[in-house]
């Protein structure tokens, strides 16, 4: 008795291979059946076999949309199976997708992040007014707060109140301010090193009342 190995290098390279060999091989044996009635039949079973090997699918939105997507997939799209949804087309798999923008960096003050900007926009769209005020101040305390967490320093508010007015295109201007801003150690976090604690636990050892006593004969 002779057996034919097959090494993997000889095979042929496995369009999903999440499914294995043997679900490959039954695709393309189904490609290769003659009638359309004995693809169809075919088709159904094979999806229903790749949906009990990948259960995670069943919470995915459409999960029986995704298995004949993969099963036309994995067959080159060369199946000629009934479907009950549009088969995708090889052109549309291989369309590059369009490309994204690179989000706008709050100007040259990287470390204050693109919230900021926003907040910032946020602040200039309010009427004059206490309420507005009162967010512009937010919006410098937290500049500070995010200088001092990058640059782990002491930071003068009339730094924060330039870069505030930079930030603003001069629209938000409290360079000539007397009211101060939150002081550096309250808006610094603490930070504890990781499985330490801050309070020590003392052992003491068991007293027993009935303790013997041993005399030296």
């Amino acid at each position: 008795m002779t057996f034919d190995l097959e090494y993997n290098s000889e095979r042929p390279l496995m369009i999903i291979p999440e499914y294995g060999r043997h679900i490959q091989k039954l695709i393309d044996h189904c490609v290769a059946l003659e009638t359309k009635e004995e693809r169809d039949k075919m088709a159904k079973a094979i999806v229903d076999v790749m949906g009990n090997l990948q259960p995670h699918l069943r919470d995915v939105p459409d999960f029986k949309h995704k298995l004949w997507d993969q099963l036309y997939i994995m067959a080159d799209f060369k199946l000629d199976a009934e479907s009950p949804y549009p088969q995708p087309s090889k052109e549309e798999l291989q369309e590059k997708p369009e490309g994204l923008p690179y989000p706008k960096s709050a100007s040259r003050y990287r470390y204050y992040g693109n919230n900021i900007q926003t907040m910032i926009d946020i602040a200039l769209s309010w009427e004059e007014g206490d309420k507005k005020e009162a967010l512009v101040f937010t919006i410098a305390n937290h500049m500070k707060k995010c200088y001092l967490n990058w640059n782990k320093d002491t930071v003068d508010d009339a730094v924060i109140f330039k870069h505030l007015f930079d930030l603003s295109d001069g629209k938000l201007d409290l360079r000539e301010t007397e009211e101060a801003l939150s002081e550096s150690k309250n808006l610094l976090r603490k930070r504890t090193t990781q499985g330490q604690s801050s309070t020590k636990t003392t052992y003491k050892k068991p007293q027993h009342s009935n303790q013997s006593k041993y005399k030296k004969r």
